[in-house]
């Protein structure tokens, strides 16, 4: 007989101070004890104040074999789940949230133009253009808009396709290069946070033990 569970990676749990096992994973059993393991609780916080905290895959296992010994467990999801605790409702400002995403719009767009110039700079593209022109053409011309045209055009066409987005609409299904940074920045702060609440519970445990 067998117990397949899936952890999620974190959770936000606000007001309520009981964390049940249908909060954290999913779980699927060859028999009809799935209904019974949901409502089990897993951990109970011990304070209201908006903190972080830690359920291990082990905690859960051993929750599980203490009410069913004669069950396998198998695990489909993740080792350890955050857990954000917040002893109020979050509610979100839209107002400053639109703020946030202009200021960030503002600054990226300032960043972006100041590199493209620096570049341009750097490289001396408009003596690029000359040269070309005289190249092609066989004369010099101060300002070439005939390949400084369609080399803006080209240059706004590469970004919309590298970033696979045009007027809030994806280009294609492949996710964006912002999209991957994201989800490996999110990984590195899940990992660091299980680091974190690892240490501080190891930290209170070897407290209590010295006390004792």
């Amino acid at each position: 007989m067998e117990i397949y569970i899936k952890p999620v990676k974190k959770i936000l749990l606000e007001e309520r101070q009981i964390v049940n096992l249908e909060d954290i994973s999913e779980i699927i059993s060859t028999t009809n004890i799935s209904e019974k393991l949901k409502k089990e609780k897993v951990l109970e916080i011990p304070e209201r104040i908006k903190k972080n905290y830690l359920v291990s895959i082990t905690d859960i296992v051993k929750l599980i074999k203490k009410k069913f010994p004669n069950y396998s467990i198998i695990n489909l999801g993740e080792a350890d789940t955050i857990i954000e605790y917040s002893p109020t409702l979050v509610k979100e400002n839209k107002f400053l949230k639109n703020l946030r995403v202009i200021f960030v719009c503002i600054v990226l767009f300032m960043g972006a133009a100041t590199a493209i110039m620096s570049f341009h700079s750097d490289a001396q593209i408009p003596e690029v253009f000359q040269n070309y022109y005289k190249i092609f053409f066989g004369f010099e011309m101060k300002n070439p808009k005939i390949i400084a045209v369609p080399y803006s055009i080209g240059l706004a066409a590469g970004i919309i396709i590298f970033f696979n987005h045009i007027l809030g609409k994806r280009i294609l299904k492949d996710p964006t290069p912002i999209e991957v940074e994201m989800s490996q920045y999110e990984t590195d702060i899940y990992n660091t946070l299980v680091d974190s609440i690892q240490t501080e519970q190891g930290n209170t445990k070897k407290n209590m033990g010295e006390q004792k």
